[in-house]
């Protein structure tokens, strides 16, 4: 049985623990590898090879470092096939989502080429009488992230290529679920010329979260995860005097305007809903369709797209609209979710409960489930299903589906599809979401835009990657000097001014 320990110092390392989790094959239920679980002594292990090589590495310029993440992005595609075909193995998306999963982390790292123009500070001449100001970004020493199952491989690289961008030194714990990729990543960056313990992989769990938490020597976390999960971790690591940014769970609303180009939305809906077997924290999981008329047409043209759903393993390559669940308990919960929407009066148009797939009848698979007349006291509108399931809320007016996304407690992404410039201007000035698409059902922004949601959906106030991501991964030093030419002879006892 293939074994994964950890990346530790520049190298693969086994793991000393003792304690091991499963990985599966979720297209086959087949275990395929055991992760190891790291101990404090692990993780510490690798906060001191990160402590030990950050000075330097923070003291090389920043075009220097931005060449290490060109070379980075050439291994990328050099290895694209292999990493998406590892990804997919162990996660169970199909071969084209696994590919997009490493482009979207790929297209964070081009951007962080751009670190020397990033981490420009300041400069003002003659602030005062002979005084000048400058400001400087510097990186924060060592920094962690950790990172969920359901893109192990973009995820990661929107944490640690603006981290090491700006000078840090990063420990990443990855979800243990599908461990393989993360792993691969830092070989890749060691490959692209980072200096050995600048970036270091922990495989843990509860444990290995705890120890990076409550570190002293780890001054930054980013997380993403569930909601219950994503307050732990902010209230425990800034309880810890940490700089900490955390994304959670989401419940993504699409608004469908009578005037709306009805197969558009259909194909947006099926997409956005359905691939990746909905585990996407930007997958719509509610369809809002405004007025009966304009419910009624949709649910016509949606039905039949909903029941004939290609679902199959990753090896069935470009023949597949989604694969399975991550996990047996993953594809359970669901289940159980679609349990409950019935139980509590949603019609349940399409029900995928039952697929199962001759040749892989263990493996973790769900087919797609489709509800209408789904209202907003019910379990599977209030919280987040992360399966292949799409609700059906009917609105009578725009007011009301507004409204329904709004008064939701999560607020990470949201898109309305009209026609109308109006509507959509309105829509996109009102709505208390963080991310917005206007005729775009996944408005995930580009690397050199802010991802982050609001409400429960995220914790701190700097985002992910763009910008955000070198302010979250440096302090700002301020400088006033002042030449011998320039100082007045005797004490001064009042508050300076620039008067």
């Amino acid at each position: 049985m293939r074994e994964i320990g950890h990346f530790i110092g520049g190298k693969r390392v086994a793991g000393t623990s003792g304690r091991f989790s499963d990985v599966y094959n979720p297209a086959t239920g087949e275990v395929e590898a055991k992760v190891a679980l790291a101990s404090g002594a692990e993780l510490n292990a690798a906060i001191e090879n990160a402590k030990a090589a950050q000075p330097d590495w923070g003291a090389t310029n920043p075009q220097r470092r931005a060449r290490v993440l060109m070379k980075f992005v050439d291994l990328l595609h050099r290895d694209m096939d292999k990493l998406a075909e590892a990804l997919s193995r162990e996660h169970g998306k199909t071969l084209p989502d696994a590919k997009g999963d490493v482009i979207r982390g790929l297209e964070v790292a081009e951007f962080c080429i751009g670190a020397p123009h990033l981490l420009k500070g300041e400069f003002s001449e003659g602030a005062g009488p002979g005084i000048d100001i400058h400001s400087v970004r510097q990186p924060l020493g060592v920094v962690a992230g950790i990172t969920p199952f359901n893109f192990p491989a973009m995820i990661p690289m929107w944490k640690f290529c603006p981290a090491v961008a700006a000078g840090n030194a990063f420990i990443l714990k990855p979800s243990e679920r599908d461990p393989s990729v993360p792993m691969m990543l830092a070989e890749l960056m060691l490959e692209a010329g980072l200096p050995a313990g600048i970036l270091n992989v922990v495989n843990g769990d509860k444990e290995a979260v705890d120890g990076i938490l409550d570190h002293p020597d780890i001054e930054a976390v980013g997380f993403v995860g569930s909601t219950a999960i994503a307050e732990y971790v902010y209230s425990r690591g800034c309880a810890a005097g940490k700089r900490v940014q955390c994304f959670g769970g989401a419940k993504n609303h699409m608004l469908i305007m009578p005037d709306a180009d009805l197969d558009q939305a259909v194909d947006a809906l099926v997409g956005a809903g359905y691939g990746a077997a909905g585990e996407r924290c930007m997958a719509v999981s509610v369809a809002v369709p405004v007025g009966e008329e304009t419910a009624d047409r949709l649910m016509e043209k949606l039905t039949p797209r909903v029941e004939n759903l290609k679902i199959a393993p990753y090896t069935a390559g470009d023949d597949a609209d989604f694969g399975p669940l991550v996990t047996k308990a993953a594809h359970d919960r669901v289940k159980g979710y679609v349990d409950k929407g019935v139980e509590e009066g949603a019609d349940l148009v399409v029900d995928g409960r039952d697929f199962s797939m001759q040749g892989y009848e263990d493996g973790f698979f769900i087919g797609g489930c489709l509800f209408d007349n789904v209202t907003k006291d019910m379990t599977i509108y209030k919280e987040e299903i992360f399966g292949p399931v799409l609700s059906v809320v009917r609105a009578k007016t725009y007011e009301e589906g507004l409204d329904l996304a709004m008064s939701h407690e999560y607020g990470n992404g949201v898109a309305i599809f009209t026609r109308d410039g109006d509507a959509a201007r309105d829509f996109a000035a009102r709505i208390n979401i963080g991310m917005v698409g206007i005729n775009v059902p996944i408005p995930v922004p580009l690397a050199y835009y802010t991802f982050g949601g609001w409400k429960r959906s995220g914790f701190g106030d700097l985002n992910q990657h763009g910008p955000d991501a070198f302010r979250f991964y440096t302090r700002t030093k301020t400088i006033t000097s002042r030449w011998p030419s320039g100082i007045k002879d005797g004490a001064e006892f009042v508050i300076p001014t620039m008067g």
